[in-house]
């Protein structure tokens, strides 16, 4: 499967995992492949809950904090780690992941076992 595909199958699986844990999934992703690096920017994620929330710097810091909180222990799931893996066939190490409410763009780094030999232009 070349990169362009790969990265489409990728960003599909992530839409689907954000549908269905968070409720909503986003807008629009991309996904570029850096050696052992995922990396996807999300736009467009906010659900109808959460742009009421964001109107006061409390409810900013709170989308934001569940938001990079929960990506995370989502992911701690096997099955669904699993599922990630087998898309690029490497092991998942960790993530890292940020959420822009201004923007209401998220970035999210999978970082897996070994390059993933999918680094170019997508």
């Amino acid at each position: 499967m070349n990169t362009a595909k790969v990265a489409h199958t990728f960003s599909n699986l992530v839409r689907e995992i954000r549908k269905k844990h968070v409720g909503k999934g986003p807008e629009q992703i991309t996904t570029r492949f850096v050696g052992p690096w995922a990396v996807c920017e999300l736009k467009g994620n906010l659900t109808s809950v959460e742009k009421f929330a964001v109107r006061t710097e409390d409810g900013r810091r709170i989308v934001r904090e569940l938001r990079t909180t929960f990506i995370k222990e989502i992911y701690k799931d096997e099955e669904l780690r699993a599922e990630v893996e087998n898309v690029v066939g490497a092991r998942l190490v960790t993530l890292f992941c940020d959420f822009d409410v201004d923007l209401d763009t998220a970035i999210t780094v999978y970082v897996f076992d070994r390059p993933l030999g999918l680094d170019g232009l997508n």
